[in-house]
């Protein structure tokens, strides 16, 4: 009887004891080092880290004609410098600020859509194909763009000798000299429509998913 007695005693102190321990770490939960890291934990959870992509390269393009401009300078370009090469390259300059202009609001509004893909279920692949799509069209604005304006320009101010300043912006592959004012937006487009076509590919594994949980859920109804 007293062995019986013991192990039913040991028995009913081990919920006890489990419990104690749930209410101890119940109670840690509310302690700030426990909280410390929670909204770090929440921006991880709610997809928030995809919209530091969008602002990173928005930062990008804002710092990007400095870093084009640096390049020319530690090239040596100007070392004997001419007026047409100064025209061509001011001109040139001018026009990378105004495409690089352009590609900051368009990171910096497609941004907007973390907040509304996050709502779903499924928003790693949505965007990742937004991202997809945006860097094509980046992409793709940043090489009509440069390659119509510079393109003209130096093929006014500098004709065949322009392969050295695209060379020195680090833009020799719109070296075609005055072509480059129809290659360029020619080029930019074919880069839209191609990274158009593999966004929407994983657009369609998202939808798929989409599809198949619905039907899962109406055929347990």
């Amino acid at each position: 009887m007293s062995e019986e007695f013991s192990t039913n005693e040991k028995s009913s102190e081990k919920p006890d004891v489990k419990t104690d321990l749930k209410n101890k770490f119940e109670k840690l939960e509310g302690n700030p080092f426990f909280s410390l890291f929670r909204p770090y934990l929440d921006f991880l959870g709610k997809g928030q880290i995809f919209s530091l992509v969008y602002l990173i390269f928005a930062v990008v393009n804002l710092f990007l004609p400095f870093v084009i401009l640096f390049q020319v300078i530690n090239f040596g370009l100007f070392r004997y410098p001419s007026a047409q090469l100064i025209f061509a390259f001011i001109l040139s300059w001018l026009v990378i600020c105004f495409a690089c202009w352009i590609s900051f609001q368009l990171w910096w509004d497609r941004r907007k859509k973390v907040t509304i893909i996050s709502q779903s279920e499924f928003i790693a692949i949505p965007l990742a194909s937004d991202i997809l799509q945006t860097m094509g069209e980046w992409l793709g604005t940043l090489t009509a763009i440069i390659g119509a304006g510079a393109g003209l320009f130096t093929a006014i101010f500098l004709g065949n000798e322009a392969r050295y300043l695209f060379y020195a912006m680090g833009m020799d592959y719109l070296n075609f000299g005055a072509a480059a004012i129809f290659i360029g937006p020619i080029v930019g487009f074919f880069i839209v429509i191609i990274f158009r076509i593999f966004a929407e590919l994983l657009r369609i594994v998202a939808a798929l998913a989409n599809n198949t949980k619905d039907i899962a859920e109406n055929l347990k109804k």
